[in-house]
């Protein structure tokens, strides 16, 4: 991680979060250890479409609902992480933003979490396995894998007796038509496409 991380080898803090120079990469925190987050172009823009997909179906079912995502933070058991995209709601929302004392949302707040897999990188285990019993620990109803090779495809998890039950797989050329978290419903090659 470089000299500017405190301790050469960990376990790392959130001091050593803080510390790590804004060059653009990103990071998060579990369990004592730092995860560069892989950031690219196709990762990226899966993730804000998918925030506009649900930014649209939260404003058309009226709920009161705010979606979120990237650089934010959220505090888990493990540590820091920085989910993709994820969903609260609005008080908590407005709380988060006019505390000025308040760095990160809280896990336990989070209603629907969705990560972008990359590939062949530290995360995709991360994405996988680890966050899929950290986010079921801590109570987060939704959980969506998404990956995008070869072709986009959306693996929705429910919460059911402390553990995630796929609730749809569903690929691209196909439409993911759920009521869960709230209704949504779009073909999964999307997140392929400019918005």
């Amino acid at each position: 991680m470089g000299t500017s991380v405190g301790h050469a080898h960990g376990p790392y803090t959130l001091y050593d979060l803080d510390a790590m120079p804004d060059n653009g990469r990103r990071h998060e925190l579990a369990d004592g250890w730092l995860t560069e987050l892989p950031g690219d172009m196709w990762h990226d823009n899966a993730a804000e479409v998918l925030k506009t997909i649900l930014k649209n179906a939260v404003r058309q079912d009226g709920a009161d609902l705010h979606v979120a995502g990237l650089p934010q933070d959220v505090t888990t058991p493990a540590g820091v992480r920085k989910p993709d995209v994820f969903v609260v709601s609005r008080d908590v929302a407005r709380t988060a933003l006019e505390s000025r004392t308040r760095r990160t949302y809280y896990g336990p707040d989070l209603l629907f979490v969705a990560e972008v897999v990359s590939p062949r990188t530290g995360s995709e285990i991360s994405d996988r396995v680890t966050k899929v019993n950290e986010y079921a620990k801590i109570g987060i109803q939704h959980y969506w894998i998404i990956d995008l090779e070869p072709r986009p495809k959306v693996t929705a998890l429910e919460l059911d007796s402390g553990r995630y039950r796929v609730r749809h797989k569903v690929k691209a050329g196909d439409e993911l038509a759920t009521e869960h978290p709230f209704p949504i419903g779009f073909d999964p090659a999307r997140l392929s496409e400019m918005e």
